[in-house]
């Protein structure tokens, strides 16, 4: 014989408002207490880091190398006299062509990174290509300089969970940039400079290419107008805090975690 149960209401309503209760309880403490959430329920959405959320008045310029190395050493020279380090992230096929200059942008101090082998558009490729592309160019630098990178740009900008997730299975930090230089555009001198000093602020990734056509010719500019501001440049992973932070989903802001007493 089946048995049936009956509910009262007083006991139905309990069973309904729990659920509800403890959601709105979870809600005050996310909005009270984001930081000891852990990191899955703050975001779903993996993004690579645009700039790093600083008071301090550091940037950091980098340099996707993709094409040609025509205006590169003179790059190097602009910096050297400045006594400027930055980043430069390079694909596979740059490297085997120009091994000389990625052996010459370590020596003089520049920090290296990986920009995929080939420079496809990374979201039409499956997780384990992903990372061929990735391992394939680290290896050559690794070869090259004798130092495994650490930091990726993703080429295109373009990125996914997929892709940031690859990459950090590869032992390596998405790096995209919060100020974009636009020398790829060859829009002149004056369109750069003054897109990149009127977008200045703390912790800004800067974004430029070796081998963009009036990159060298504004980089004199632009170096005068962030120390005139006070700015320090640095590469990109000393601009970047190490250890108790987060990465926020909607700005890609890296963000320091406040010590838990």
């Amino acid at each position: 014989m089946r048995k049936i149960f009956f509910i009262s209401r007083k006991k139905l309503k309990i069973a309904l408002l729990l659920p509800a209760s403890l959601f709105a309880l979870y809600l005050i403490y996310a909005f009270f207490f984001p930081y000891a959430l852990p990191m899955v329920t703050r975001q779903n959405r993996l993004v690579p880091i645009y700039y790093v959320d600083t008071s301090e008045k550091k940037v950091a310029f980098s340099f996707d190398a993709s094409w040609g190395a025509t205006y590169t050493p003179t790059i190097l020279e602009i910096l050297q006299e400045n006594n400027i380090k930055t980043t430069f992230f390079l694909t596979g096929f740059w490297v085997e062509k120009y091994p000389n200059m990625v052996k010459k942008i370590f020596q003089e101090g520049h920090e290296i990174g990986n920009h995929t082998y080939s420079h496809p558009h990374l979201n039409t490729l499956s997780e384990e290509e992903i990372m061929i592309e990735i391992e394939r160019v680290g290896n050559k630098i690794l070869e090259l300089t004798g130092k495994q990178p650490e930091l990726f740009r993703p080429p295109f900008g373009e990125y996914s969970n997929k892709v940031v997730t690859a990459a950090e299975k590869c032992g390596y930090k998405s790096i995209q940039w919060s100020i974009d230089s636009l020398d790829w555009q060859e829009l002149g001198k004056e369109p750069m400079v003054k897109r990149v000093t009127e977008s200045l602020h703390p912790g800004a990734i800067i974004l430029f290419h070796n081998n963009g056509k009036y990159t060298a010719e504004a980089l004199p500019e632009i170096i005068a107008f962030v120390k005139e501001q006070s700015y320090k440049v640095v590469p990109v992973s000393e601009l970047l805090y190490k250890e108790n932070y987060y990465i926020d989903s909607n700005t890609g802001a890296q963000i320091q975690m406040p010590l838990q007493d």
